[in-house]
């Protein structure tokens, strides 16, 4: 098949493209810049999903469209830029969609988009849109919207459409940090209390193994979950063993950890900085994003790996980028684990 895949310089994009690739697939991709180094089996389309006129050309002639580009921000200024991208950006590639009468479309979105609540539940795919939870969070609420938005258009029109809904995104290749940054956060010990709430993840290597087959397989205009579910006292401690990085002790009510990471963010600013992490992240960490992933295990073989090697690939990505001096003890046990394996 002629596939374009939107995003696909990305972190998950790039998995994709390369089993798309290994599968026999033409693959072309529409990102904003251009990767270091494409195959020439890859076609190359610089562009932008706001852009009617790069989209459509990068529309043209494809059996399937992937729709992966987008951003990732829990700052309510970016809050306009998430809403053009994924909701009106979303709109131009429908419509060009159905001009150029493409036989299937596979959307990225999130499990935030489902699975988040105040208490310790375990979201499923019929559950309703989370707002009343999300709606101080720009980039959930304009991935609910881009939802909404394409299981309407592409049901009017007749278009398959099957979205899917990984968690938090891990493992190697995120160039960006888009999605590894809490594992960042971690190593540089920037977040000083423990959260209190529990995350879901998923390597991002089967994330793309359970994308490549939604070219033939998952429930059309349907949702699938998909991730590890694991408190984030149990996830900093997996850390903390790994590298020998102490995990946060400092353990204080939900409302006392928001206030405190608003009122250091008030003093970063004052100081002219930026603050190590910022209360809107802080907030979420007191949320549960626990899910079930047995829709699309049965529906798209979705299998997620040990989570202790997605923990471990992740680390080591990290620090490769990071100098050579930084941090030499993470450096030295992970060497040492290595050898025992």
């Amino acid at each position: 098949m002629k596939i374009l895949v939107t995003g696909g310089t990305g972190f998950l994009g790039s998995h994709l493209v390369e089993r798309l690739i290994d599968r026999g697939h033409s693959v072309r991709i529409l990102a904003r810049s251009a990767p270091s180094a494409v195959e020439r089996s890859i076609e190359f389309h610089q562009g932008d999903v706001r852009h009617p006129e790069s989209l459509r050309r990068a529309v043209r002639s494809v059996d399937v469209v992937y729709h992966l580009a987008g951003l990732v921000s829990f700052h309510p200024q970016d809050g306009r830029t998430m809403y053009e991208l994924h909701v009106e950006g979303t709109r131009q590639l429908l419509e060009a969609a159905r001009e150029y009468q493409v036989q299937r479309i596979i959307l990225a979105s999130t499990s935030g988009t489902i699975a988040v609540s105040k208490e310790e539940a375990i979201g499923n795919e019929e559950n309703d849109y989370p707002i009343a939870v999300v709606g101080r969070w720009p980039y959930y609420l304009s991935k609910i919207y881009q939802e909404k938005l394409a299981l309407q258009f592409c049901r009017e029109h007749s278009i398959p459409l099957v979205v899917l809904n990984p968690s938090l995104l891990l493992g190697p290749g995120d160039d960006r940090l888009s999605s590894t940054w809490i594992v960042s956060k971690f190593l540089n010990q920037d977040i000083a209390a423990m959260p209190s709430g529990g995350l879901s993840f998923v390597d991002c290597r089967d994330a793309a193994d359970a994308f490549a087959a939604a070219l033939s397989a998952g429930e059309v205009y349907g949702r699938h979950l998909m991730g590890v579910n694991m408190s984030l006292r149990e996830f900093f401690g997996r850390l903390s063993r790994l590298t020998g990085v102490g995990a946060p002790k400092l353990r204080l009510p939900s409302n006392v950890t928001v206030l405190s990471a608003q009122l250091l963010e008030r003093w970063a600013k004052l100081r002219g900085v930026e603050p190590a992490l910022d209360p809107y992240s802080v907030e979420i960490g007191e949320h549960f994003f626990y899910l079930d992933s047995s829709k699309a295990e049965r529906l798209l073989g979705f299998k997620a790996r040990d989570s202790q090697e997605t923990l471990q690939a992740t680390i080591s990505e990290l620090m490769s980028k990071m100098p050579v001096d930084a941090l030499p003890g993470i450096k030295g046990k992970l060497t040492e684990r290595r050898g025992r394996a």
